[in-house]
């Protein structure tokens, strides 16, 4: 049988990927769902050999997953830009002491400024931050160096046979 996605070529010579070939792809996962083994899809769908309908089952799979996974990244952003931005709210707020009810004043009689909450949202500014990037894969794994000597022993010989 003659290829079916022969025509399904960009102009450098690879598959695209099309509605039929993404229909067909979404058959053969049916078809495997159905209990049809990899080379009795291959027969009926066209597919050269099973390892083609196995590539194909995975495609369909992957794209049946993308779809909402990429809805729920989505959803996971948005929260954590909303989470920011209230921390930012927030940093940029002027907070005072206050003391069993009262405001705190200085010598001069202005209010004692108080860093703390300043300080939390800035931690929670940077913790959201490192949510994002690790939720987009932005964040690089850290770098871990080891310095010192290896010792090797050789079990079952004398040193003494080495000289």
């Amino acid at each position: 049988m003659a290829n079916p996605n022969q025509d399904a070529r960009s102009g450098n010579g690879q598959y695209v990927r099309t509605p039929e070939t993404a229909a067909r792809d979404a058959q053969a996962a049916e078809l495997r769902a159905q209990g049809r083994t990899l080379q009795q899809i291959a027969d009926e769908l066209g597919y050269g050999d099973k390892s083609n309908a196995l590539q194909a089952v995975r495609r369909a799979l992957r794209e049946i997953v993308q779809g909402p996974a990429e809805k729920l990244l989505a959803i996971h952003m948005e929260r954590l830009e909303t989470l920011y931005e209230a921390a930012t709210e927030v940093l940029e707020a002027d907070h005072v002491v206050v003391s069993h009810g009262q405001i705190v004043r200085d010598d001069n009689g202005q209010p004692l400024k108080d860093h703390g909450p300043t300080l939390a949202a800035i931690r929670e500014a940077r913790q959201t931050l490192d949510s994002f990037w690790t939720l987009t894969g932005m964040k690089k794994p850290a770098k871990v160096e080891h310095s010192g000597g290896v010792k090797y022993e050789i079990v079952g010989v004398s040193p003494d046979d080495l000289t």
